[in-house]
Order: C-alpha cells, then structure tokens, then sequence
C-alpha cells in the first residue's frame, strides 16, 4: 500500500467516523446530518454579549457519566454559538460567571427525578435537578433557550416529563433493511458490532436526548429470534453502552417463539416450566451484558406473529410469563395490542378492544399494553383507539408513526404533531369531561405507576436521517410531546424552524404555515371525509379498487365499501356496532350522520352519494372539492417554501422543492385514482369548474400496478 493510499484511506476513516458534534457543513452547504443541534452563531450583538457574561466556566461539580455528557455538549454548543472554548472545572469556589450544575437533594418532591431548573443564581446559570440525567435533559433546555436566542434576565425554566418512558420503536431488520423505511438502510450495523461502534450511535443519542427520549428499542416487532442469541446480545451490548451515557435505556423486540426456534424446546407455550425457566434464563443472560436493560416490546399473535393464543393462553399469560423473568431487575415488558383475527364477518375497528378489556386488571405491574392512537393501523386521520379509558386497571401507553407509512413516504411534506395532539387532546369521558386520551396516557386519569409514549422511528442511514428534511420535525414533535404533550403543533413547529432551518421572521412564518397545513392537505386529497385505507399492496400508490387478499381486511374495499348507493362503513348499531366501544358522549358526537363532524363522518357512516353535508355539497361534490382543492393546495405549499428561500440554505431549499414536485404530481395521481374509481359507482360528473382526469381509470391502475411489478 503506497503511503498516499494510505493517507487518502486514512482520511476517508476519519471523514466516515465524525460525530455530529464536530460536523460542519459540507462543502454545498447544509446536509440536514446536524438535526435541530446545529448551534449556530448568534448573530444579534445584545444577545450575544449577554450570553458571554457566562462563559467563564462550566461547574461540574462531580463526574458522572451523564454529567460528563452534559459538559461536552455545553462546550460543543458555547463554542459554536459563541465561538469560545470554555474549560470544566469540578471546584467551583465561590466563583461566578460559569453556567453550574447542581444535584438538589432535597428539592421539592413534587419535581421529578428527570425534571430540571434553569435560573440565575450568584451571578451564574445554574442547571439543577435530582439527578444527572435531569442535568442533561436541562442542559439541551438551556441550549435550545440560547440557540432561540431568548434574553437570559428573568431566566427561570422549570419542567419535568409527564410521561416515564419515552421511547422510539425501531422497526429494523437484521439485514440491514428497515420495514416502512423510507431514509435508507438502517442505522445498526450488525455485521460490524461489536468490535466497531459506529460514532453515529453517539450522534442518534445526542439527538434524543436533547428531546427527552430516555428509551430506544433496537429491532422489528416482527422481531427475529436471532436477537436472543450471545451473539447478538453482545452486539446489542456495544450499542447499549453508547446509549447509557445520553441516559437511553436500550430495548428489544422479542420473537415469542424464540424457546422452540432458537431455544430447542418442543413448545413456547407460556405456562411450560421450562419455557418460563428459559426466558428467565435469556433474561439474566441479557443483564449480564446490559446491566440498565430497558425490556421486551412484544407483537404476537398478530398479522401471522406467533404468540400465547397458538396453546390456548391470553395475551397476559404471555406478558406476565415475561415479567416474571424481570421481576429481580428494573425492566418491563410491552405488549402491543395490535392484533386483529382473520374474521370475514368482524370489523377490525373492534379487534383490539375485544381481546384487551376483558384481560383488564390481569396483567403482571410490570407489563405496559402499547395502543395504536387509531383502532386500524397509523391511517392519516382515525378517531383515538377506543381501547383508552376503557383499562383503567391496566398500564395503557400509546404507540404514534413517525415514519410516513400511510403519509407519502419520504416524498410528502406531512407535519405530524396535529395528529400527535388530535389523539392526546380527544375526551374519553371516562371520568366525565376532561378524561382526555393524554390523561390516561400519563397515568393521571387511572393513577398508572408506569406510563408509555413510544414512536415509530423515521430514522435510516441517510445522511439527513430522515430522508426528506421536513421529516426530521416529526422525530422533534414526537420527542418534544412525550416530555410535554400541552405543548401545541404551532409552538413545536416555530421551535423546529428557528433550530434547524432559518430564524427569520418571516421565512419563519411561511414555513411553519406550510407544516400546520400539510396533514390536512394530504388528508383532503388522500382520504377525505373519513376514508381510509385506499391502499393495500403498494402501501404507496393509490388503489382503491384492490379487492383480493388472502383475507377482507387486507383489502382496500373492506375499508370504503364503496357501492351504488354511497361510501362509508357504517359502525352505528345498524352496522359493526363499533361505536358501541366508546362512552355515550363520544357516541353522540359520531352516531348520528346530520351531525358527525365530516373529518369522521366515512369512518362511522355509509353516505348516499346524494346527501347533502354540512357544506351544503352533495357527498359526490364534497370528495371530489376535497380531493381538487387538496392536490392543488400543493401548489400553495410550493408557494410557501420559496417565499423563505433566500432565508434558507440553497441545499435543503433545492431537497425540498424537488420532494414538493413529486408531491405534487403524485397529487394528482392521487386525486384522479380516486375521483375516477369512486366515479363508477356515483355515476356523476365532476363538478363544474374542476377539470375532468386526462387519463383514464385502466391508465391509472397500470401506473399503480408498475409497483407489484418483481
């Protein structure tokens, strides 16, 4: 090997292994690898000053792993935003000047161990809180507060997380791929753990735990035996010992007959002795390697996954079997309640309910039942899951997307935070008004010990992370939502915007008016009014029309059941019943047709093509306004964008302008997929003043079908 081989190879190490810390900006400008922790320098002259009066030191007083992460991060962030090195001292002396950290003992009870206080004191910025993660969790507070460039008189910020254990959901497979993936392969890089540790390990923790995510679950729930393997184990170890310094448990998705396939066992069956002595025994074989090990997320017995039901158990003879095997350590068991039987004469919507209340109050204290915030599967709008309220015996957590599964994939621009919110904010009535979806969440409706908000990761190796920029919001969102769910989308998205792509004003404004539209603009021109699922197969393009599954449920007719006489699924008592799931109040929001807001009204509703809404259009007209006016909408948000161009870094405007023409054409794809399908069975003309499709419905289904193509 020649010498300057070996200097190029050399530098291409360097250059492959550079944290997020120390990553400048490439050579054509922002690449979107930074995320919301560019720190950039702060330009108004007043704040600046202000801020320097406090750069005569960090106070560490003691050197504790997460304190430690802490101090790096404060100098990382000081030196970029002021452009001062700053050194750590661990003997303070009565000096003043510094930003400190403080461990308070005896702080107020009511102050949780992960919360923190920001203020003045002594001339200093003081970060304190019961803890070190507390500390760390205020340092990116004070960070976020000064990239903002907020005034430091007056400073005092107090906050403490509303939810225990704030988690991503890592659907990645051990090959590398990513299921509903759309930002490359994935971030673990199996083949090479655990003799090397990726520096993007450290720069994915840094991130999460700017938000406050203290939980991150490495595999597909469609998990793979494989990960109970020592093989594994110590691999998943490496990555562990990088999330333990950001105060990020690591998590495993388990595959539940792991005893027969990987243990040799004849059974899985949870109530067999040597079944429940062989996950005890993988348990400590875990806490072995990984002495803070998070626990189990589990799906089973869903979607062909195999679980309890296959020896005649409940989904708690599973959980508790799990738990059991935690019972010496801190860890939990999470059981998905996604499940839904191959039941040609059920309604799906009711699946999860069916099977989990009954189970109420059976489940180990150490098992949490994870929800989807809709009672199908992360559609663009459902109505919050009716299994919320209805276990207050039992630990409930809420399971969001981040990742765009059912919202255009890396292609469309869809802010998420209003569906986030739309869940949290519904009212189970439960308890009477006010028993809103966040208060079971949070534990205070049912006064849960162990409360659980977790996210469908976005993440893959792209260099941006998420693939398209915009994306990344929904990561920050859902971040900033499990810590604090009062928090609005407008008040996230001006955050996100001023950290991460410009801090003017006004660019500001035409971005964030952008992201607070795009889920409804997607919505009108994907599924209007309460349609859902018009895509089985591609999960990407428009069908409306597939009708052929190995069962109804996995077919887009199931779902709109459209036909000669209107659209809609009726589950009023004339219908599925499923209405029937919620307390009377939700029920007299949605039962009636004249009177259910029209962003539900197909969910609950089978409407005649000639009925007249609320808007005064017949139902035809109202869809077929919805679907026009929505894949046009696009334009505005193109509109949008360039109105902040000159405010942006010319790469991510360039990256995003490009997706937002894909999105517009695919729009369009969209809207004529629909409007032409649904036209068989209206047998009506598109209203006047909308231009009629150019390409027929048999153009449209073999556009689509270039998809299912090998």
């Amino acid at each position: 090997m020649t010498r300057g081989f070996l200097l190029l190879f050399l530098s291409l190490i360097f250059l492959g292994s550079a944290s997020l810390a120390a990553d400048p900006l490439s050579a054509d400008g922002d690449d979107g690898y930074q995320l919301w922790l560019k720190y950039e320098a702060v330009t108004n002259p007043t704040i600046k000053a202000e801020y320097l009066k406090y750069t005569a030191f960090i106070g560490q007083p003691l050197k504790g792993e997460l304190l430690q992460s802490a101090s790096r991060e404060l100098q990382t962030g000081l030196k970029k935003l002021l452009g001062k090195s700053v050194n750590i001292t661990n003997s303070l002396g009565g000096r003043s000047g510094g930003i400190v950290f403080k461990i308070e003992t005896g702080a107020d009870s009511a102050q949780k161990a992960e919360g923190y206080q920001i203020k003045l004191l002594g001339g200093n910025i003081v970060v304190s809180s019961k803890s070190e993660q507390g500390i760390l969790y205020g340092t990116f507070a004070l960070l976020r507060h000064m990239q903002m460039q907020q005034p430091m008189k007056g400073l005092s910020i107090a906050s403490s997380p509303k939810v225990r254990y704030r988690m991503l959901n890592h659907w990645d497979n051990p090959d590398g791929t990513i299921e509903r993936g759309y930002a490359g392969q994935s971030l673990w890089k199996w083949h090479e753990l655990p003799e090397r540790v990726d520096p993007r390990y450290t720069d994915y923790a840094r991130a999460n735990a700017s938000l406050g995510i203290n939980g991150t679950v490495l595999n597909n729930v469609n998990a793979s035996a494989r990960f109970m393997s020592q093989e594994y184990i110590v691999k998943v170890a490496a990555v562990a010992n990088v999330m333990r310094k950001y105060g990020i448990k690591t998590y495993l998705s388990v595959y539940f007959a792991a005893p027969k396939t990987l243990g040799g066992l004849t059974t899985s069956d949870p109530l067999d002795p040597q079944v429940r002595a062989w996950w005890k025994e993988k348990v400590a074989e875990i806490y072995k390697e990984i002495p803070d090990f998070g626990g189990f997320l589990v799906k089973a017995n869903s979607e062909g996954e195999p679980g309890p039901q296959d020896y005649g158990r409940t989904h708690a003879d599973g959980a508790n079997m799990l738990a059991e095997a935690f019972r010496p350590y801190d860890g939990i068991v999470i059981w998905r309640a996604f499940v839904y039987k191959a039941d040609p004469n059920a309604d799906r919507f009711k699946a999860a309910y069916e099977e989990f209340v009954p189970l109420d109050g059976k489940f180990d204290p150490k098992v949490i039942v994870q929800v989807k915030n809709g009672p199908i599967d992360f559609q663009p709008r459902e109505p919050f899951s009716p299994l919320f309220g209805n276990m207050p015996k039992t630990p409930l957590g809420v399971e969001f997307q981040i990742t765009q599964e059912y919202l255009g994939f890396a292609t469309h621009a869809v802010y998420e935070a209003p569906i986030y919110k739309e869940c949290l904010d519904s009212d189970t009535f439960v308890n009477g008004s006010g028993s809103t979806v966040a208060k079971v969440v949070d534990g205070s409706l049912h006064g849960y010990a162990r409360t659980l908000m977790a996210g469908v990761a976005n993440t893959g190796n792209s260099r941006n992370w998420t693939g398209h920029p915009l994306a990344q919001a929904n990561w920050y969102a859902f971040g900033r939502l499990s810590w604090d769910h009062q928090l609005s989308s407008e008040q996230i998205a001006q955050e996100w915007v001023a950290l991460t792509l410009t801090r003017n004003q006004k660019a500001s404004e035409h971005i964030t008016a952008l992201m607070l539209r795009s889920r409804e603009i997607y919505v009108d021109y994907n599924t209007p009014i309460g349609l859902s699922r018009p895509w089985m197969g591609v999960h990407f393009a428009p069908e409306p029309w597939q009708n052929k599954g190995s069962r109804p449920d996995w077919t887009a007719v199931y779902y709109h059941r459209a036909d000669s006489i209107g659209l809609g699924f009726d589950r009023t008592a004339s219908g599925s019943n499923a209405l029937a799931q919620y307390r009377p109040e939700v029920q007299q929001q949605w039962n009636n047709p004249d009177k259910t807001p029209l962003p539900y009204l197909l969910w609950f509703h089978h409407v005649r093509w000639d009925q007249k809404l609320s808007t005064g259009r017949s139902l035809w007209e109202e869809l077929c306004t919805r679907f026009y006016t929505g894949a046009d909408s696009v334009v505005w948000m193109q509109q949008q964008w360039d109105l902040a161009k000159e405010n942006l870094d010319t790469q991510v405007y360039a990256d995003v302008a490009e997706r937002l023409k894909v999105q517009r054409r695919e729009a369009l794809w969209w809207r004529d997929a629909w409007v032409l399908y649904l036209q068989t069975f209206a047998r009506q003309p598109v209203p006047a003043g909308f231009n009629p499709p150019k390409q027929t419905l048999d153009e449209i289904k073999r556009s689509v079908n270039v998809y299912l193509m090998r």
